[in-house]
């Protein structure tokens, strides 16, 4: 059975920094690629970073250089470092595989930024 939990999500202020992690299980984690996607309310849930079995990463201009995506194997966790973190970021987070998502998602974590 596929599962995701995520974990990390707190209120933070502007230009502050925070760590995420997903554990997740019921897949071949490894051979796949993830991402973490994010949503607010009244929008869609978008991609805003994405590892391959290869570690190699890509993300969404609008986190370029302040989010860095990793993952752990062995642990069948990905994390996702966020720096610089602006209003914007506020959201609810969410990992799944990165380039055809499963229909099943975990509780997401809030990321809420604000002074």
């Amino acid at each position: 059975q596929v599962q995701f939990v995520e974990s990390g999500g707190t209120l933070v202020q502007p230009g502050g920094s925070l760590r995420l992690s997903c554990a997740a299980s019921g897949f071949a984690f490894s051979i796949y690629g993830m991402g973490w996607y994010r949503q607010v309310p009244g929008k869609q849930r978008e991609l805003v970073a994405g590892i391959n079995s290869s570690d190699n990463t890509n993300y969404a201009d609008s986190v370029k250089g302040r989010f860095t995506i990793s993952r752990d194997n062995a642990k069948n966790t990905v994390y996702l470092q966020m720096n610089g973190l602006k209003p914007d970021d506020t959201a609810v987070y969410y990992c799944n595989r990165r380039n055809v998502p499963f229909d099943v998602w975990g509780q997401g974590t809030q990321v809420t930024v604000s002074s």
